[in-house]
């Protein structure tokens, strides 16, 4: 069999994932407002994939013309294209459908032409208030490089003024940043019905009151546009430049890149199209995409629910964990024994706790955090900075070229620093994705070091909707080797060995390959043998090619892959023992977990780390095994439950059709409501007192 054929690019995989995003807006037994909401996801993913992924391939595309270099990429490209049109296809007629919906459920998004006479001077006046301050209009000249005015993520209206046959263009942008994508419009009394106007449309309805007194014009017309742009940029490396300097730099020049997808309201004249293109430097290669009157749909991930509560998810409130029960403080409670924890199930109050604790606890003598994506409003580093206060050492490991992020975390190194933290910003040429944090507290005389080693991010927000684990624990084994870790970040050149932890680029493929050949040698000698993988994203080839020689060996595999797969399962003589699923529902699937059967005696561990080369060979990221037996249960039975979800999972397959795995004649499983039932029952058991 063929490369092709036991590879997918993992371009079109990114697509198929996303394309399971838009089935949860497909799902009738979706409430409502979460299918639109869906919507929102979809479109954000999309902006991400045309940023990330679409630009990469037409940087290749750019680079082998330069060097005179045969390259498929081009071929790729088209099939991007061709695949992510027809998602913007089904796209639109979703869309569509739920507008519908909500207007049978007696929720109105209207446009300007749809307001009663009462409505319109109500918007008028809030278009006077609240939205006319906001606006600027620039006149497109021959000066104006409108490359440099346009934003990435923001929706701009494209104005044409008409006077005697002579056109004219000026732009201004949306301000969602200052008020909402959706406004809404007072009803009169005893109708029962709720109406929403798009931001949009209320500007639309009062465009003459923008330009007149400025400009002539017999006749003014305006049309929606978007433009995203490419999110690599390159980092100036010159010695007297900070890394922080360097980053600051570096989105600025994002700001500028050039763009990958321009998208357009499909009725626009096509003098006014080309004159943009012109001015955008839209290439052969580039994305140009008609659409209708509004873009950036990624505002409804926020679309408000004006209906009655069934019409969103009931909600999952996140418990608290019974391991702190009956201590008097957490360092007692994880000294007692190994804590996990999951979220959003579990609440993540108690790693905020957690370090609000250790800000003041006299016997804490130093606390080491590497941070990659955290709150704007952050509870737990500002407990960092009262930890300095009282006499701490704080260490902070802030990763800057955490995409999309780099701005929030170069605002909060600013914080820190000023504060008085010592923040490091990681290693030359490595991305620090690991999710460590590190308490040394003197105790009768010792030093016990408290370890935190988790799959997902210090984000109190993000902690809400993404499912992550948490393994809290004192086991000199870890702790050393996590203490190892930070030394290792601040001189990565310096020889270091892990045993315990596996830790990229150290030794991660090493041991990886390892502990596949470890069942593919049980298998050889009759012996059962059966691996479990959970990741975002499985890519890797080297990977990919030792699963599919343990799958030959008749080693069972099974693997939880949210986003990108491009391994092919179920091919005859390649993967027929490896199955796949993916998990799309309410909470994002975030947790990587590798388990492997080693003759009945489970090694299971918990990571930051995808499949990806880039997290094997040139970011660190850290995966600590589990010893605890009841936890490492814990897992196996959540696992298992995900196993046998007959609601939410799709069977990743060869042709990337995201089938639903069959029913059958089993029971309903809602993997993620019986995780949550599971968990707090298990709590509720925990916190019985012993009799």
């Amino acid at each position: 069999m063929n490369s092709e054929k036991i590879y997918v690019e993992k371009e079109l995989s990114w697509l198929s994932f996303n394309e399971r995003v838009l089935q949860e807006a497909g799902d009738k037994t979706v409430p409502l407002i979460e299918r639109v909401r869906f919507l929102g996801i979809f479109s954000s993913n999309l902006d991400e994939f045309y940023k990330v992924r679409f630009s990469d391939v037409k940087r290749r595309i750019l680079i082998s013309q330069e060097r005179g270099e045969k390259d498929n990429s081009k071929q790729l490209l088209t099939q991007m294209q061709t695949k992510a049109l027809e998602l913007i296809q089904k796209f639109d007629a979703l869309y569509n459908e739920l507008i519908f919906e909500l207007a049978r459920r007696r929720i109105f998004l209207v446009n300007e032409t749809q307001l009663s006479e009462t409505q319109e001077r109500w918007v008028q006046r809030f278009f006077d208030r609240e939205v006319k301050p906001h606006l600027t209009p620039i006149l497109l000249t021959d000066e104006i490089d409108l490359l440099n005015f346009l934003k990435d993520e923001y929706a701009y209206l494209s104005v044409e003024l008409i006077k005697d046959g002579q056109v004219k263009y000026a732009f201004f942008e949306i301000p969602t940043d200052h008020l909402p994508r959706f406004v809404r419009v007072p009803e009169a009394k005893g109708k029962g019905r709720k109406t929403l106007i798009f931001l949009d449309n209320i500007i639309r309805f009062c465009l003459d009151d923008l330009f007149k007194g400025f400009f002539e014009y017999d006749e003014i017309n305006c049309y929606s546009v978007k433009m995203t742009r490419d999110a690599e940029y390159d980092l100036s490396h010159e010695i007297e430049f900070s890394l922080l300097e360097q980053m600051s730099e570096g989105i600025e020049q994002r700001l500028t890149a050039m763009p990958v997808r321009f998208v357009y309201q499909h009725d626009m004249p096509q003098k006014m199209l080309s004159f943009l293109c012109e001015k955008l430097k839209i290439s052969d290669y580039d994305s140009l995409i008609s659409g209708g009157r509004y873009h950036n749909f990624n505002d409804f991930t926020s679309f408000p629910n004006v209906g009655p509560n069934y019409l969103e998810n009931k909600p999952l409130t996140p418990f608290a964990s019974a391991s702190f029960d009956h201590h008097l403080n957490y360092f007692d409670a994880i000294k007692a024994k190994d804590i996990l924890l999951h979220y959003p199930y579990h609440t993540f109050d108690h790693i905020v706790e957690l370090v609000r604790q250790a800000s003041f606890d006299p016997k804490v003598l130093s606390i080491k955090i590497n941070v990659y994506r955290v709150a704007k409003d952050s509870k737990l580093l500002n407990s960092l900075i009262e930890a300095v206060h009282n006499g701490k050492n704080v260490i902070v490991v802030v990763e800057l070229q955490a995409r999309f992020d780099e701005e929030a975390n170069i605002t909060w190194s600013k914080v820190l620093v000023d504060a008085g933290v010592h923040v490091i910003f990681g290693a030359p040429g490595l991305k620090i994705h690991s999710k460590l944090l590190l308490i040394s507290r003197r105790e009768e005389g010792e030093i016990v070091r408290y370890a935190h080693v988790g799959t997902g991010n210090f984000h109190e927000k993000t902690a809400k909707i993404y499912t992550d684990f948490t393994l809290l624990t004192t086991n000199p084994a870890i702790t050393e080797e996590v203490r190892g870790v930070f030394g290792y970040i601040q001189n990565p050149y310096r020889p270091v060995t892990f045993n315990t932890l596996i830790v990229s680029p150290r030794n991660t493929r090493r041991r990886m390959y390892k502990l596949i050949d470890t069942e593919i040698e049980h298998a050889n000698n009759g012996l059962h043998a059966e691996i479990t993988i959970k990741v975002n994203n499985l890519v890797d080839k080297g990977i990919i090619d030792r699963l599919y020689k343990a799958s030959n060996a008749g080693v069972k595999i099974r693997a939880i892959i949210r986003g990108m797969c491009s391994l092919v399962p179920g091919v005859k003589g390649v993967s027929e023992n490896i199955s796949v699923i993916s998990i799309i529902d309410r909470f994002l699937e975030h947790p990587r977990v590798f388990m492997f059967h080693n003759n009945g005696d489970q090694r299971l561990y918990i990571s930051s780390a995808d499949l990806m080369t880039r997290n094997i060979e040139s970011r660190i990221e850290v995966a600590t095994p589990i010893f605890d037996a009841t936890l490492k249960k814990k897992i196996i039975d959540i696992f298992d439950i995900q196993f046998k979800d007959t609601v939410k999972a799709r069977q990743i397959d060869q042709g990337m059709t995201n089938q639903y795995v069959a029913r059958g004649n089993r029971r309903k499983i809602r993997s993620q409501v019986a995780i949550y039932d599971y968990l707090k029952q298990s709590e509720k058991k925990q916190s019985k007192p012993n009799r």
